[in-house]
């Protein structure tokens, strides 16, 4: 199975190109935070993306240096003979899908939307903890009993 998942932030304002045929592309790098090292600090991987057709021309149109996306896509490799002779390989991902997650300045105008989502918690300091020892479906109704038979697997 070949499947990716990424979040980061695009290095670079991506830069839409058309193939000879008409189809929309482009190729951006996202930074990725990594794992901690020996000393403490994170680390940053960058990743090349291929993305194609009307995704590569919503990415270019909505998202800019800086923007935080989510991609899905698969691992490729290939390789090209460069001007110089030599053989070049490059691994990448090829996007399947991209989520718009937010820009660097957090602002929903980089998006085109007119209101950006609160998701703060708000003022939490009178949420008193549950009670672990008290039945959270106590008032759901009459217990339902199944037996191995009624499962479906």
């Amino acid at each position: 199975m070949n499947n990716v998942v990424l979040v980061g932030r695009l290095t670079r304002d991506p830069e839409l190109r058309t193939t000879a045929t008409g189809i929309s592309t482009t190729t951006v790098t996202v930074a990725i935070n990594g794992r901690m090292n020996a000393n403490g600090e994170r680390q940053t991987d960058f990743i090349n993306v291929v993305i194609w057709r009307k995704q590569a021309e919503n990415v270019a149109k909505f998202c800019q240096k800086g923007s935080q996306i989510g991609i899905t896509g698969r691992i490729t490799s290939r390789s090209y003979d460069a001007q110089d002779g030599s053989k070049r390989y490059v691994t990448e991902v090829v996007a399947d899908s991209v989520t718009f997650l937010g820009s660097k300045s957090g602002g929903a105008h980089d998006y085109g939307m007119d209101a950006q989502p609160d998701y703060s918690m708000g003022d939490v300091s009178s949420v008193q903890p549950a009670d672990l020892n008290e039945d959270p479906y106590k008032d759901f109704g009459s217990e339902v009993v199944l037996s191995d038979d009624d499962l479906p697997f």
